[in-house]
């Protein structure tokens, strides 16, 4: 076993703190890799405070993790010592149901292994993430990464990047189409930026004037103020894709109005209460309203690739670890542009 160190929690109504673990040591198709920097994501904060009801505990968070390679197994192909590495939502799988065999872990039939607060399907320990200084992972659910990547705004790419990335391949998004995106925070923002790289027409809903300015930097073409009616009204039945990226509470009919006949609305924010639909925008359109998981590990290797060639990551704010817990609050306050990346050197 490994000594391992870094911030969790016992239970929902603590904060994080500095905690002492054991990792086990890694097989032969097995990495391990000391953590540069974790991405902080508001799955992250949903997880800690149990607002889903399926935590486990004790925890440690993080599952955008990039680190440099310290052991890699006998029968480890992709990796060598040295080399960067990066591990996302999900660290293991049944891999033989249909879902994995086709590579699209994501929606194993079995059920996935998180990157943290999961059972560990090697020897049943309870999983911990990325907010620690190492981390050991079978190569299949890690990833290299391109050379010319900043590794603190590589990090969200493993959550933020993929969740987004994955639903506008799957609908195609590119030039020819028009595409909303609604909420511009971590999410929000990485699809802004795969949308207009893929070549679409992209529109972005938001309910901050002060974001007008920072959405046509990151690539809008258009910039619609939520809470404006006839603005809204303006955009009815004209969209051919929208991908919702908020993760609070709020009504998807404003949305739902705007598509046109057999369009698309896609869901990645997953808030703790989940909306009514009027399903007459619907049936009146033949539009399908449906949802996306982050993606497989093909896909996210193919995603980190395309971002490499066209030099897209995260926009970041590098913070030590002892702030994790004012990063929370200010996560809440939506006070950051536009995802935290953990420095984790200075858990040392």
């Amino acid at each position: 076993m490994t000594a391992s160190k870094g911030y969790g929690t016992p239970n929902a109504q603590s904060p994080l703190a500095p905690v002492s673990f054991s990792r086990r040591e890694p097989g032969p198709t097995e990495i391990a890799m000391e953590t540069l920097y974790c991405g902080v994501c508001h799955s992250d904060l949903h997880m800690v405070r149990n607002e889903w009801g399926n935590a486990i505990y004790p925890m440690v968070p993080g599952h955008e993790i990039v680190g440099r390679v310290t052991v890699a197994g006998s029968a480890v192909k992709k990796f060598k010592a040295g080399q960067i590495a990066a591990i996302g939502v999900i660290v293991d799988s049944c891999r033989h149901c249909a879902p994995c065999t086709h590579g699209e872990e994501q929606y194993c039939e079995e059920g996935v292994t998180l990157t943290y607060a999961s059972p560990d399907r090697v020897d049943g320990s309870l999983t911990m993430g990325g907010y620690s200084n190492n981390y050991v992972v079978d190569e299949r659910f890690a990833h290299t990464v391109p050379g010319n990547l900043d590794l603190a705004g590589v990090a969200p790419l493993l959550c933020a990047g993929i969740t987004t990335y994955s639903p506008l391949r799957h609908w195609n998004v590119g030039p020819g189409k028009k595409v909303g995106v609604v909420g511009l925070g971590g999410l929000g923002h990485m699809a802004l930026k795969f949308a207009h790289s893929f070549g679409a027409h992209v529109v972005q809903f938001t309910t901050s004037p002060k974001k007008k300015d920072d959405a046509m930097r990151l690539g809008a073409n258009e910039v619609v103020l939520s809470t404006d009616a006839k603005a809204m009204k303006t955009h009815a039945r004209s969209f051919d894709f929208i991908l919702d990226a908020v993760s609070a509470p709020h009504s998807l009919d404003p949305y739902t109005e705007m598509l046109k006949l057999d369009a698309t609305m896609a869901l990645v924010g997953l808030p703790e209460k989940f909306p009514v639909v009027n399903i007459g925008n619907l049936v009146s359109r033949r539009a399908a309203l449906t949802g996306s998981s982050i993606g497989g590990m093909p896909e996210t290797q193919e995603m980190l690739d395309y971002c490499g060639q066209h030099n897209i990551t995260a926009d970041v704010e590098v913070i030590p670890m002892q702030k994790i817990n004012e990063a929370f609050e200010r996560l809440l306050r939506q006070d950051v542009k536009y995802r935290f990346a953990i420095d984790m050197s200075t858990l040392k």
